[in-house]
């Protein structure tokens, strides 16, 4: 019991943290995107910026929003306090899911690094909704169990901008590699590690399908 105390705290204080940096860096900071704009060279569409930077909000709002009812829902205490809100809660987290995939399909095309860079986003926008909508299944069947481990696998694709950028950084600042070539780096190694990683958490809280 002590490792799922510790790991929820750890998840919460990183997710509050990461929640809070998307949206000062997105909406106050650098509303405009210039920065994560200028790595982005040699593009086949034609970038219509206004279109583009609405996109963007509605993405981050909805990425932020199912970070934390993702969240709140793995809490013990507010599963106790109302079954009913935490079902309420997964269904805002589902359809939160869904629109990130949407708008991560439109700006797919524009992803830094080109096609390559688009095909792993591509998948990402497959393996995600997939995952959650196992769980969702899961729960109807009153499997609870399976829910809760897909809903850990689900979850964690919530971190995949995240763990791209900190990719992106080790290669491009670390090894001196390309940003490009780093952002390609950090996209493909993020689809390996969200895919492993829940799977040890899985097997450390003793969570058995």
């Amino acid at each position: 019991m002590n490792i799922r105390k510790t790991l929820y705290g750890l998840l919460a204080g990183v997710s509050i943290l990461f929640i809070l940096y998307a949206l000062i860096t997105n909406y106050i900071v650098d509303p405009g995107a210039t920065d994560f704009l200028s790595h982005k060279t040699g593009l086949k569409r034609a970038l219509h910026l206004p279109v583009w930077l609405n996109v963007m909000y509605v993405h981050v709002a909805f990425a932020c929003i199912a970070m934390a009812s993702g969240l709140l829902n793995f809490s013990n205490r507010f599963f106790a306090a109302s079954r009913k809100l935490h079902r309420v809660n997964g269904y805002i987290y589902f359809v939160s899911v869904l629109v990130v995939v949407v708008t991560s399909g439109y700006m797919a095309p524009y992803a830094t690094g080109g096609k390559i860079s688009s095909m792993g986003f591509n998948v990402l926008n497959i393996i995600w909704p997939v995952m959650t909508i196992v769980a969702l299944v899961q729960i109807k069947k009153k499997q609870i169990n399976r829910h809760r481990n897909w809903m850990i696998r689900s979850y964690a694709f919530c971190f995949t901008n995240m763990l791209i950028h900190l990719i992106t950084f080790l290669f491009h600042q670390g090894f001196g590699l390309v940003y490009a070539t780093s952002y390609i780096i950090g996209v493909y190694s993020s689809i390996v590690l969200l895919l492993f990683i829940p799977n040890v958490i899985i097997r450390a809280i003793g969570m058995r399908s």
